[in-house]
């Protein structure tokens, strides 16, 4: 019988925990992005995490410090990859982007409001 894995790579891991849609995205997260595992940088996505190391890398606007609970052998449901990292900084929720006019109604701009939008717009452009 096969013995379970002790390390996995960094990318896979990611993407087993759900922190990046495509596995290639994860990759592209490591190698150019600022990432640690337990303090030291890493630029390859074939680094090898086990359980207890601590990582921190940024994903879209926020950056998150993550702690390897498990490995994981699949890329399975939202419960399950949660199961795998605890989460030491959550990600703080972010005001609304005001740049973007909404109705009072608050759905979609009405055309008075994109004609006024437009106007700003251009005038700035000036």
């Amino acid at each position: 019988m096969a013995e379970p894995a002790v390390r996995i790579r960094i990318d896979k891991w990611l993407w087993h925990a759900r922190f990046f849609k495509t596995r290639t995205l994860s990759a592209k997260a490591v190698s150019s992005g600022p990432c640690r595992v337990n303090g030291t940088p890493v630029a390859k996505p074939a680094f090898l995490v086990t359980p207890g190391d601590v990582l921190t890398f940024s994903q879209a606007r926020d950056v998150r410090v993550i702690r390897v609970v498990a490995l994981g052998e699949r890329r399975g449901p939202a419960p399950e990859a949660q199961a795998l990292y605890d989460d030491l900084d959550p990600p703080k929720a972010r005001a609304p982007d005001l740049a973007a006019p909404h109705a009072e109604s608050g759905g979609r701009p009405t055309k008075k409001d994109r004609r006024m939008l437009e106007k700003s717009r251009s005038s700035a452009l000036e």
